[in-house]
């Protein structure tokens, strides 16, 4: 499928797939989103110094990661990241993206480009605060159990990729979750929540990023 790198509407890029119009960020703004989402709605949940375990379903472009890098520095959180990811960006793609400028991150460039060099499978450690794993798989493949305090869900949309919204993929992030723990996702579909509700999530619709008037946080009460 044909790739391009594009400039959303806060100046931040994204990688769009011309053929389903679907991109891995909101073509309303791409770091808006993400710390709208991922960190307003998920990650400012923690306290300072605590020690977090987080799961992130699409790790794509990076920017997610590099935000909460950012972020766990500011709040003195430790951070222990996966990010799993079927098909992995090119090359050619990352270097046209401009998340360092527009964040004003230079600091994080080395950091940043250390999140996609660094093989699969195997634990880098970017600082006393934030430690990444990568994993190359399909997200039906996860059989993690109990390990996560939140969980990052950024798959394509339901629209494009409905096999990724099911009530078995969310029974997988329900299993993966610690008592308490939270997923957060830019998703606000009246299917997406019911297929929450039905693995046992607690779902709130909470005000969406630039460009949505909705998202949904559900988090596990069960403990298991």
């Amino acid at each position: 499928m044909k790739r391009r790198v594009i400039i959303t509407s806060d100046g931040s890029t994204t990688i769009q797939i011309e053929d389903w119009e679907e991109q891995y960020h909101s073509k309303h703004g791409a770091i808006q989103e993400a710390y709208h989402v991922f960190i307003k709605h998920g990650l400012s949940l923690f306290k300072k110094g605590e020690s977090v375990s987080i799961l992130e379903i699409g790790f794509g472009t990076g920017l997610n990661a590099l935000v909460t890098r950012i972020e766990a520095e500011k709040q003195n959180l430790k951070i222990d990241y996966k990010g799993v990811e079927a098909y992995p960006i090119a090359k050619e793609e990352l270097r046209q993206l401009n998340y360092i400028k527009e964040l004003k991150a230079e600091t994080y460039q080395n950091d940043f480009l250390l999140m996609h060099s660094a093989p699969w499978e195997e634990n880098l450690v970017l600082s006393a605060s934030f430690r990444l794993f990568k994993e190359q798989k399909d997200f039906l493949n996860i059989e993690d159990k109990n390990l996560y305090n939140l969980i990052y869900f950024d798959a394509f949309g339901a629209r494009v990729q409905p096999e990724l919204w099911t009530e078995a993929i969310f029974a997988k992030m329900h299993a993966a979750l610690k008592y308490k723990g939270v997923l957060v996702t830019y998703s606000a579909k009246g299917s997406v929540r019911r297929v929450m509700q039905a693995v046992g999530f607690k779902v709130e619709r909470l005000p969406g990023p630039p460009g949505k008037r909705e998202m949904l946080r559900a988090i596990k009460t069960i403990e298991e």
